[in-house]
């Protein structure tokens, strides 16, 4: 019943939407809407927020209305209640104007495709933020042909693979450049007593529960993305290639040999970073963004001369070498279909988003530059300026003193990922060369695009997180020695029966060929 109900209620919603508006005459024919900036509108929003949101009286939100002449009404959720939340307010029919979805949030394409959003596709070229974005996101945006969602930035490159450079030059070992010489590092790391403290007290891998991170040294071994494909020539998960198992035997024999984290199948994210951190464990992740100071300065503190380097992807069999992009975007933004009606309306609503996502390059974030300065609520209130970098005082977000901070979208589009220059962010000097030499790499590598991405299937709606995890229950044995890795077919005989085979004839059904190598 709830089902029908939704639908009937957004289709109600876009056939007034579709109806004859006040910017189109009696043949149809769509006329520019002329904005009064004395007409005040109020605006919705909904998001999540993983911390406090900011107080409903800010200085930030008062000055919004202020600028845009608006009365702009956000409701920020907890992420944690935000999936219960949003589905509660959709299914109302009452959608706010501006709705944040995470990346992963498969409801975005079902809504969209019941009407609840406005397509987008007509107003792209108008607004500077969305020209910049790159085709192939714009595609994840789509559907059922139309693009439905704004973008939030995020790089197209991630979490990577990093060693201590300090143990490697030590043991006089080279960068490696294969599994092979990987598998030895990891050995040494674990035997060869890389800290010099004579104690037989640090190993090769930190790795945590479900086999994360899994270390893949390329597009090609990466357990997300669809590359390979089966004898039907069709694309498969990673989880299931024969590259993944080619993995799974790896950590299998390092398992043995103690050069994972013995404990990895019980350990939390924040533990496994600890094990890295806390100077035990010699290869761990990386990305020029997101990394903490204080974790460095705290592996510091027992081992002074420290010094982390970026694993270079390696060449993979078909001859690629480099690692899966990202989607390209860390969020999404919707716009309710009931804003067809008032294209005034509208076109504020637009120009507070494109507003948000303007990109200032870092010798400009100050207060000369008088949009910045507005949207990070004024040197000397909401920021200051440190040896040049811009940064936001403590208490900006709890207590909303900044514009920023009140957006479903606050985060700039970039004209490059280049442009970014993460390394500045950061203080302490090991993680600042880091995230300089992580740039520096991807920068001059190739990504995958994931053919998958932006493609729906029922299916893996429903079942690709129990699938997903069926598979790293059972991998998760085969490297303790718990099953067999001679029943790697038998495993993935059951994840296809299950239902992975009718999600891999769904995708495929809409994969195009083409190269998605970038």
């Amino acid at each position: 019943m709830k089902a029908k109900r939704l639908s009937a209620v957004l289709m109600s919603a876009l056939i007034l939407a579709g109806g004859c508006s006040s910017n189109q005459t009696a043949g149809g024919e769509k006329k520019e809407a002329k904005e009064d900036p004395n007409q005040k509108f109020t605006v919705t929003a909904i998001d999540y927020r993983y911390g406090d949101p900011p107080p409903k009286d800010g200085k930030g939100l008062k000055m919004i209305n202020e600028k845009f002449n608006v009365d702009y009404q956000v409701q920020f959720v907890p992420q944690a209640d935000y999936k219960e939340k949003l589905s509660a307010v959709i299914a109302s029919g009452d959608v706010p104007d501006i709705v944040g979805f995470e990346a992963t949030d498969n409801r975005f394409s079902k809504w969209a495709s019941q009407g609840a959003f406005l397509p987008l596709d007509d107003y792209i070229q108008k607004y500077d933020s969305l020209k910049n974005v790159p085709s192939y996101v714009w595609d994840s945006m789509k559907v059922n042909g139309k693009i439905y969602g704004i973008p939030t930035y995020y790089p197209m490159y991630d979490l990577t693979p990093e060693l201590r450079k300090d143990w490697l030059d030590k043991l006089g070992l080279k960068m490696p450049a294969n599994y092979e010489e990987l598998m030895k590092v990891a050995e040494a790391f674990t035997n060869n007593d890389p800290d010099g403290n004579g104690k037989k007290d640090t190993y090769g891998f930190a790795m945590g529960q479900n086999i994360n991170p899994d270390y893949d040294m390329g597009a090609y071994w990466n357990s997300d993305v669809w590359l390979h494909k089966n004898k039907d020539g069709k694309y498969i998960p990673g989880l299931i290639s024969d590259a993944r198992k080619e993995l799974i035997q790896n950590f299998q024999k390092l398992y043995k040999e103690n050069a994972i984290t013995k404990d990895y199948a019980v350990m939390t994210w924040p533990d496994t970073n600890k094990e890295f951190f806390s100077g035990k464990a010699g290869i761990f992740l990386g990305a020029p963004l997101g990394m903490a100071d204080p974790y460095m300065d705290s592996l510091l503190k027992i081992q002074p001369n420290a010094q982390l380097a970026p694993i270079p992807p390696f060449k993979d069999p078909d001859g690629h070498t480099g690692f899966a992009a990202t989607t390209g975007y860390g969020g999404m933004t919707a716009i309710s279909a009931k804003d067809a009606q008032d294209p005034k309306k509208l076109d504020r609503i637009l120009k507070m988003i494109d507003f948000g996502r303007k990109f200032y390059p870092r010798n400009e974030r100050n207060a000369d530059n008088k949009d910045f300065d507005w949207w990070w609520g004024h040197e000397g209130k909401g920021y200051t300026v440190q040896n040049g970098n811009a940064q936001l005082v403590a208490n900006f977000a709890n207590d909303g003193l900044t514009p920023s901070t009140y957006y479903v979208d606050n985060a700039m589009w970039a004209p490059s990922d280049d442009a970014m220059e993460y390394a500045k962010d950061y203080k302490n000097p090991v993680l600042k060369q880091l995230a300089q030499d992580l740039e520096n790499m991807h920068k001059s590598s190739n990504h995958y695009l994931n053919p998958v991405n932006g493609l729906v299937s029922e299916t893996a709606q429903q079942k690709k997180d129990e699938l997903n995890q069926y598979l790293l229950d059972e991998q998760t044995k085969m490297i303790s020695g718990q099953r067999p890795i001679s029943e790697w077919d038998q495993m993935v005989q059951e994840f296809l029966t299950r239902g992975g085979q009718q999600m891999i004839d769904e995708y495929n059904s809409q994969i195009k060929e083409k190269n998605y190598w970038k």
